[in-house]
């Protein structure tokens, strides 16, 4: 393998836009903060529990949980292809490096799109949620719009100051929305403490049963949406191949350990009663007002703060992968531009949250922020999720192609095929005939980016066929 990366690598040093990020800056702790900043627990918790407990009931952990181990069989992908070539490139030069270069280009295309989309869910719920917290404490009216324009440039003048910086601020921020969150959930089991009990984990309380559990699982799965996002940053990591596996398998422990005990809280908060916790628009914060108004407060600056640190970790990993995919040609190469001192595509950064803030704009000027948000997540989600599928199917491809000696039929067949079924489901459920408008409109139009990217692989890689071999030429940790 060390022969074919350097032969890999000297063919890549003639790519388009082969500009270096810096080497080594990052350690596990970093990657692995960036990524629970990403999945952003606050954020996803408070927006996302509710449709949960509607489909499954007071045993919404159960769901939690079961959504917990299906990222886990994802992540055992992740980890397998980073081991072997660990790439800025993450899933496009995965897919690529098992089923081809005009794969790669209509991965970074679908990939890149369906992040800029979910993004921009991030982005205006950034500047709704602040006009919220300053209209309620402050009775100051500051539209969301300006405000969520405000703090993209925030963030983007912070991660381009370098992976280091902006990494530690995200940890920082990952850090205190926990302990927010912890407070607001230590307080509910206080108050609430007669009604703790092993309801929410009995699986007879699934609201109708094993259909309860089935319907609110592809909700619980996209909680952990973000788990992927040390891959992207394996370049900067001075031990890519071990240390990327660790991170995304750490983060996705942290993580759903935490969903579990705030979803937990959330029941006992409620007195275990199914209606009142269905009846609630954002549940976690409905309970704690039900303690103290200081809790409500909490609650907010916790879920703000969750928001501004995946705002910052989302941009970081994914814009990263559209920088790479312009180093390697697959997308235009204007995008692989680093700044000169600290080596940072801000191109990339930019092109990112311009396109963001564009579409939050756009299509969500005129609606609620917060409705906004579960709107345009579940369309970014479907082009991500489509991702995450075909990834467990290249998984077996590329180690039977490249890595044969290596080759586990648990590992590298068994436990993708799981993965496979694991998202696959889910995303038949965002997909499938009968879904309430706007969502019904969603399955096409993810199928017209699908199109759009098919038709720009083919003109791409009619234009150069030498993009498969640039397809993960640039190792993360080669020189």
């Amino acid at each position: 393998m060390a022969i074919a990366d350097t032969s890999l690598q000297q063919r890549g040093s003639r790519a388009r836009g082969d500009g270096r990020l810096a080497r080594g800056v990052l350690s596990d702790v970093d990657i692995a903060a960036a990524t629970l900043a990403d999945m952003a627990p606050a954020m996803s918790f408070f927006f996302g529990f509710a449709t949960i407990v509607t489909a499954a009931g007071i045993a919404a952990p159960l769901t939690v949980i079961a959504a917990a181990i299906a990222i886990g069989l994802l992540g055992n992908t992740l980890s397998q292809f980073s081991r072997s070539r660990p790439s800025t490139g993450s899933f496009v030069t995965f897919i690529g490096s098992a089923f081809g270069g005009y794969s790669a280009v209509v991965t970074a295309v679908v990939l890149c799109t369906g992040y800029v989309i979910a993004v921009a869910s991030v982005v205006t719920i950034s500047g709704g949620l602040a006009e919220t917290i300053l209209k309620q404490y402050l009775s100051i009216t500051i539209p969301w719009q300006a405000i969520s324009a405000v703090l993209s440039l925030g963030a983007l003048a912070l991660i381009v100051t370098g992976a280091k910086p902006s990494t530690k601020v995200a940890a920082v921020l990952f850090a205190f929305q926990v302990l927010l969150l912890l407070v607001v959930a230590i307080a509910l089991l206080v108050e609430h403490s007669g009604y703790i009990n092993g309801q929410p984990f009995d699986p007879s309380n699934l609201h109708r049963g094993f259909s309860g559990l089935s319907l609110g699982f592809p909700l619980a799965v996209y909680l952990f949406v973000g788990w992927e996002n040390s891959a992207a940053l394996a370049e900067e990591h001075h031990d890519p191949r071990a240390g990327v596996a660790r991170a995304v398998f750490s983060s996705i422990l942290v993580v759903g350990v935490l969903y579990v005990f705030l979803s937990y809280a959330t029941v006992v908060g409620f007195n275990d009663n199914a209606a009142a916790l269905t009846n609630a628009q954002i549940p976690f914060i409905t309970a704690a007002g039900t303690v103290a108004s200081g809790l409500v407060f909490i609650a907010y600056i916790a879920g703000f703060t969750s928001i501004c640190s995946c705002l910052i970790s989302a941009t970081n990993s994914q814009a990263r992968i559209i920088f790479n995919s312009g180093r390697e040609g697959l997308l235009p190469s204007v995008t692989a531009r680093l700044t000169e001192r600290r080596k940072t595509p801000w191109v990339a950064f930019s092109v990112y949250l311009a396109l963001a803030l564009g579409l939050s704009y756009v299509f969500g000027w005129n609606t609620d922020p917060v409705t906004f948000f579960g709107e345009i997540a579940t369309m970014g989600t479907i082009l991500i999720a489509l991702t995450y599928l075909v990834a467990n199917l290249a998984l077996p491809v590329y180690y039977h192609r490249h890595e044969r000696e290596r080759f586990s039929k648990v590992k590298h067949l068994l436990l993708p095929l799981l993965g496979a079924a694991a998202i696959g489901y889910p995303l038949y459920e965002l997909v499938k005939p009968g879904q309430p408008a706007p969502f019904d409109r969603y399955p096409l139009i993810a199928a017209g980016v699908v199109v759009v990217a098919l038709i720009w692989g083919a003109i791409a890689f009619g234009r150069d066929r030498t993009l498969g071999e640039r397809v993960g030429s640039i190792v993360a940790d080669a020189d």
